[in-house]
């Protein structure tokens, strides 16, 4: 993709800061680790995602670092470049009803899946006798939703699916209001539906308003092009096996103009950790026996995309992958760590183990059956034995605009380098 002079200059102005602050500092630094954190969720990397080219400023920021270590690339730009559909917000997102208008990002979200829409309508909260009551279902067939705001439970939308004729007539509504139960929840889609979603939760929604204006900016984008970001420490031993440290960078990114997703547990943390990991490697002393290849994937939170891409196209046969560690969700500990995988990966988990018992990294592993909630999967998947690592306790903020670097306190980061470490070294 053509750089505009506007991302060109950022991207300038990203190297510049990239040698100033992390050329002399030593591997395992939290206060440079903090400085990564605070970077890569700044407003000025747009969420990481799709809007204003987030992705590729994040993804021009790792480049640098890796650059800057003196890590080898399988060409020399570090990338390995995909595309996707994606859904974006670009522009205008609003919502009101009554005199109330409700602020993007804190008080309703737009679903992924949403498409662009305005309009000025009525507000219907969904009968839910429709699913159980003849008469109430047939009225709610023949009413005419298309100048419409149709308010339901996210609880209930699982009825509609195993109601056809229902989920059909419901997604006439020129608009619907989905209401959560606890909190908002963002993603992103590859696709869109035919109108606009809100999301707000239940309670604090005006069960009283009967009028309502919105507009939803979106472009479902084809064929965007992303890439992985990758490098590796040769092995002085045996350089033809690899540990593999994975994290995906990309994120939400912006909803509208004026709200983005930080994303700071969410991924910001693992690529943090894998940043120190890879800045302990690149130092002569710490030099490893296997090579070490350094992952950051895009397009995670779209569908594990970035992964699936190189498990189909990788740049060295996965069967000289020895183990893969994915980073995701590692900003707290305070009870501890989850390896998903570590039922299946049994010797690995004991090795885990057995170093935390003697070091007293964290307060507990736990271990929980394999899962496509990360970008392990789809190696697993293709018989590399990959876990992924995720910390326990804390901030619960996810998905959401309050997952940013000042609330998130690395409790355990420390810990888990010093655990990763320690396997590395004595894995067989």
């Amino acid at each position: 993709m053509a750089m505009t002079s506007t991302f060109r200059n950022h991207a300038a102005r990203t190297s510049i800061l990239v040698l100033f602050v992390f050329g002399a500092a030593s591997a395992q630094d939290m206060t440079r680790a903090r400085t990564t954190l605070q970077t890569l969720t700044a407003p000025g990397f747009h969420g990481r995602g799709y809007v204003s080219n987030g992705d590729r400023i994040a993804a021009e920021y790792l480049r640098g670092r890796f650059a800057n270590m003196g890590l080898r690339g399988f060409d020399s730009s570090y990338f390995q470049p995909f595309t996707l559909d994606i859904n974006t917000f670009p522009g205008k997102i609003s919502l009101k009803t009554g005199r109330r208008r409700w602020a993007p990002g804190r008080e309703f979200i737009v679903s992924a899946i949403s498409q662009a829409g305005k309009g000025r309508v009525t507000v219907l909260p969904l009968d839910r006798r429709i699913f159980s009551d003849t008469s109430a279902r047939n009225a709610f067939l023949r009413q005419d939703l298309r100048r419409t705001m149709v308010t339901y439970a996210a609880a209930d939308y699982g009825q509609f699916t195993d109601n056809p004729d229902l989920l059909e007539k419901l997604h006439t509504a020129k608009a619907l209001v989905q209401l959560e139960k606890e909190k908002l929840t963002a993603g992103v889609s590859t696709a869109a539906l035919s109108h606009p979603t809100f999301e707000v939760v239940r309670k604090d929604w005006d069960s009283t308003a009967r009028k309502a204006r919105f507009r939803v900016d979106a472009e479902l984008v084809k064929n965007y092009p992303t890439q992985n970001v990758i490098g590796y420490v040769p092995g002085k031993v045996r350089p033809d096996e690899f540990i593999a440290i994975t994290a995906h960078y990309d994120h939400l990114g912006r909803m509208g103009r004026d709200v983005y997703f930080p994303g700071a547990n969410d991924n910001a943390s693992g690529v943090t950790l894998l940043l120190e990991l890879a800045e302990h490697y690149a130092r002569p002393e710490n030099r490893p026996d296997r090579s070490v290849v350094f992952m950051c994937f895009a397009a995670e939170e779209a569908g594990l995309l970035g992964s699936k891409h190189y498990t189909d196209h990788p740049l060295f046969p996965l069967r000289q992958i020895k183990f893969l560690i994915n980073l995701d969700l590692l900003g707290t500990g305070d009870d501890g760590m989850m390896v998903v995988n570590g039922l299946r990966l049994e010797s690995e988990f004991a090795l885990l183990t057995r170093i935390n018992d003697e070091k007293k990294y964290l307060p507990k592993l736990q271990k929980r059956d394999n899962a496509p909630n990360s970008d392990h999967y789809f190696f697993s998947r293709r018989g590399v034995r990959a876990c992924f690592f995720y910390t326990l306790g804390g901030p619960r903020f996810y998905h959401d605009i309050h997952d940013r670097a000042e609330t998130l306190p690395l409790t355990k980061f420390r810990e888990v380098f010093g655990l990763i470490t320690d396997f590395v070294r004595e894995y067989e």
